[in-house]
């Protein structure tokens, strides 16, 4: 759903606008989201995910400042579709085991941070991470929003 959220979002106010003006309605859900499953977040997965994520924003701030609209949007375009290949091949996939090594939190966590910074998309790469770690459906959704409120507020 929130693909489909982006890519309107993007349609209406352009690819760069749309990334600006979606962060208060994303923080305002993050503090919903924190508020109600703070208790069930695992710190370990978070510190362990968050350095590779803010690296990933770091990077991100420092390629998409000097893109122009139009390329700016067609990177949106190739996150969104990547994103959505992942997710469907992820789902098809018959053996769920995904390696939980340092390579592999390092390139999802990269990978969400500059999707994130570039046009919100970074639920894909961070669900595969969550779901690596094989942790419960409320820690998931705990420590994810924690993630993001950090991310998104900062």
């Amino acid at each position: 759903m929130g693909v489909v959220i982006v890519t309107l979002m993007a349609l209406v106010h352009g690819a760069k606008a749309s990334t600006g003006i979606l962060l208060p309605l994303l923080i305002f859900a993050d503090i919903l989201a924190v508020t109600y499953y703070n208790r069930h977040t695992q710190w370990k997965y978070l510190f362990k995910f968050l350095p590779w994520m803010v690296f990933g924003v770091l990077v991100a701030v420092f390629v998409g400042k000097d893109l122009s609209e139009n390329l700016f949007r067609k990177g949106m375009a190739v996150i969104i579709l990547v994103s959505v290949i992942i997710m469907f091949l992820w789902e098809r996939y018959e053996q769920k085991n995904v390696p939980d090594k340092t390579w592999f939190v390092s390139s999802t966590g990269f990978l969400a941070g500059f999707t994130t910074m570039i046009g919100n998309l970074a639920g894909a790469f961070t669900n595969i991470f969550f779901l690596a770690t094989r942790i419960p459906k409320n820690e998931f959704i705990g420590t994810a929003a924690w993630l993001f409120f950090i991310i998104n507020f900062h």
